[in-house]
């Protein structure tokens, strides 16, 4: 029997120069756990640059949730995104009221010691973060190594290589382990950290490219977030040219989890460069979108 209780609402700030991967895995499956995700802006604007240049579009400026009590806030990392959320004001507030209140807040990456520790939130707890930042973090909290630490309402996490743990266990934290189970199995997440990857060449292929090699990503409405967007982050940590392009009649396309993306162009602009490789983020909606849309000149 379905349940009448309303969905846990959760708030994910986002601000120029967040780590995408954090924002949108995070999001993405709260989203599935049937939380009400807001994802606010902290600039001045609704659309933020991630860092790597992901376009993110928001829901509502963080003004707009100044007064919304919300079940959890989970900060995401990435530099300058951590000081640019450490800078909010309102933000700051939201988050003190919600540690004073006794309720969830998280945060992953650089921000655990940038903006939560800052704010003074993580005294005598135990918390992690991304490692550069460890010894800032040991000023204001207990520093610990954990892939993901929850000490009482606190989560704290890592990174992006982290941030599906991190978002399944704000899932135990609200909805409990039955439901993070349920959300984590259909993730395909490996069981065992220690487990070695195996990869099987079936086909073997000789690639080559150049030292910047340049990547088409196409995205439509209905696109899985998660996938889009971590092909787009790491390729463009290793140095690769992307070029994320919308098969949709405009550059803004909404997602399977309803998280906003901005393309770099339309898809007809794209046809007219040549690539090294094309990679498909799909679903089963977006899919179908992506298979019609293809006529490149290859």
């Amino acid at each position: 029997m379905a349940s009448d209780s309303p969905a846990k609402k959760v708030l994910v700030p986002i601000a120029n120069g967040t780590e995408a991967i954090e924002a949108v895995i995070t999001v993405d499956v709260l989203r599935r756990a049937g939380a009400d995700v807001t994802v606010a802006s902290v600039e001045k604007q609704l659309r933020v640059d991630g860092y790597h240049g992901v376009k993110i579009v928001a829901d509502a400026l963080i003004s707009d949730c100044s007064q919304t009590v919300f079940d959890l806030i989970a900060l995401p990392g990435g530099i300058p995104g951590a000081a640019n959320l450490k800078n909010s004001e309102v933000l700051e507030s939201l988050v003190k009221k919600q540690a004073a209140d006794g309720k969830l807040y998280a945060a992953i990456c650089a921000s655990p010691a940038v903006a939560l520790a800052s704010w003074g939130v993580l005294k005598g707890l135990k918390a992690t973060g991304y490692p550069p930042f460890m010894e800032q973090l040991a000023s204001g909290a207990i520093a610990v190594e954990s892939r993901v630490q929850v000490d009482g309402k606190v989560v704290t996490s890592r990174g992006p290589g982290t941030t599906m743990e991190f978002a399944v266990a704000l899932v135990e934290q609200l909805y409990g382990k039955e439901k993070a189970d349920e959300v984590s199995g259909p993730l395909v997440m490996r069981s065992n950290h220690g487990d070695e990857y195996v990869i099987t060449e079936l086909n073997s292929v000789e690639w080559t490219a150049s030292d910047s090699p340049k990547i088409l990503v196409p995205i439509a409405n209905g696109t899985e977030e998660m996938e889009a967007i971590i092909i787009i982050d790491i390729l463009r940590w290793a140095k690769a040219d992307v070029v994320v392009a919308s098969v949709e009649d405009k550059l803004e396309i909404i997602a399977s989890r309803k998280v906003k993306l901005e393309a770099d162009m339309s898809l007809d602009e794209a046809t007219k460069l040549s690539y090294d490789l094309i990679v498909l983020p799909v679903s089963w909606v977006s899919s179908f979108l992506l298979f019609n849309s293809f006529s490149l000149p290859y």
